[in-house]
């Protein structure tokens, strides 16, 4: 079964890379030359602002830029995930070196029905009506509404300003929710004696700057409002069945990475620390997370990225926040398998091959719909990978023997700005196999 399935992968991946379109408009830098660049210019851009383009290059007037420099800055524009389409053409007039860089505005309006699979299991399907206003103002601001029914109902607002005060490079995020929220812990329901929900009411702010290009500081504060059926210890982090919580926290990213919806070069590193109650209500723990990713380029369209991460916890902590492996976190090859502890520790090694990479889709011949609905990066990655990690309660050991490992291979099928998928197959130790359809990149 398991060399079936491998077979039917590799047959598969043959078979799309004979057929694969050549005729796709996929030139962003003409020439094959280095240039120094006198002066920069910006074209298609009817609502963004200049700057809010300008403002992702990692080079500036007098610098001297190459295919190899522009094609990374052409990735950090569409990383924005606000373009179809994205080019960068040097050329020469009246003795002086203009770049032009021509962007299409994807569609930013979205009142559109969802359905999402909630920790990515498909027997957890939530349903709704969303709107998502992108590219505020042009400046890349984002409004978002969203009322979800099905697994876990909840109506949530949020506001994101990455430019809160342009000189200054400062940014913000607004959080709104109420939610009732299905119980995740095992152990959580084993006390109980039955599954139960929990009301679950939140408001975060955060506000944070940007250090250069790749450094980012932010500071948190927010207020949850945790509501059980109930009273258990252990259930609640207070000594009531209703836990109001005082958050304060500050977290650090540092982010090279090119195409950030489906990156192969740079690095990732991001780090958090978050005090929960601090001593308000009897509530009193912390978290601390971590997470480290790297992607290289090895030959061609061969890329190596590997990640480690980390989620630690101390104090009296809920249930309800306590680390999870098998719902947003998970291994492949034990994909529907759950963990949980205070303490969580994951890691990923992944080989890619782009079959297709940036590959110009357009249905401009559908009639009615607005062309910037209508335009789409196509891609198309095969993949080698390894999963492992593990959850541990506080004061137990960590041995290598209680890390879950799983092993497989698939491919990504990506329709940018918009989503991608990724189909896969994978075995654990003991050689069971699994398929695996998800949504996104594996990290």
């Amino acid at each position: 079964m398991i060399k079936k399935s491998f077979y039917i992968i590799f047959i598969t991946l043959c078979i799309i890379s004979a057929i694969r379109a050549e005729g796709g408009d996929t030139l962003y830098y003409k020439g094959n030359y280095s240039v120094i660049i006198d002066s920069i210019v910006i074209k298609g851009n009817e609502i963004t602002e200049d700057f809010i383009i300008l403002r992702e290059l990692n080079f500036t007037i007098g610098d001297t830029l190459n295919p190899k420099l522009a094609e990374y800055n052409r990735e950090r524009i569409y990383s924005l995930n606000i373009f179809n389409e994205v080019k960068l053409h040097p050329f020469k007039l009246n003795n002086i070196n203009y770049l032009l860089i021509t962007i299409e505005e994807s569609w930013y309006i979205y009142p559109l029905p969802f359905v999402q699979l909630k920790d990515r299991d498909w027997a957890k399907i939530s349903y709704g009506v969303a709107v998502k206003i992108a590219n505020f103002r042009g400046r890349n601001e984002t409004l978002r509404g969203r009322l979800a029914l099905g697994y876990d109902p909840s109506l949530t607002f949020s506001y994101f300003n990455p430019n809160l005060a342009r000189n200054l490079d400062l940014f913000s995020n607004f959080e709104l929710g109420l939610l009732n929220v299905n119980n995740r812990s095992e152990t959580a329901e084993e006390l109980a004696g039955e599954d139960f929900e929990h009301k679950f009411y939140f408001a975060k702010l955060i506000f944070g700057k940007r250090f250069s290009l790749f450094h980012r500081f932010a500071v948190t504060t927010g207020y949850d409002y945790v509501e059980t059926p109930f009273f258990i210890e252990g259930v609640s982090a207070s000594n009531e069945r209703i836990d109001r919580t005082v958050i304060l926290g500050a977290s650090y990213s540092y982010d090279t990475r090119d195409l950030r919806q489906y990156a192969s070069n740079g690095l990732f590193a991001f780090a958090s620390f978050e005090l929960k109650g601090m001593g308000i209500n009897d509530i009193n723990y912390w978290i601390a997370y971590f997470d480290y990713r790297e992607y290289r380029p090895i030959i061609s369209s061969l890329v190596l990225k590997w990640r480690l991460a980390a989620r630690l916890t101390n104090g009296k902590v809920p249930f309800y926040d306590y680390s999870y492996i098998g719902l947003r976190q998970r291994i492949r090859g034990h994909w529907d398998e759950q963990q949980e502890g205070n303490d969580l520790f994951i890691g990923s090694l992944e080989l890619d091959y782009w079959i297709l990479n940036d590959y110009r889709l357009n249905l401009y011949w559908i009639p009615l719909l607005p062309k910037s609905l209508l335009s789409y990066r196509v891609g198309l990655v095969w993949e080698l990978f390894a999963d492992t990690g593990t959850t541990r309660l506080n004061g137990e050991p960590l041995t290598l023997k209680q890390f879950s490992t799983g092993y497989g291979t698939g491919i990504s099928i990506m329709l940018l700005p918009y989503f991608s998928l990724r189909i896969e197959y994978a075995v654990n130790e003991q050689f069971k196999g699994q398929w695996i359809f998800d949504i996104g990149a594996s990290f």
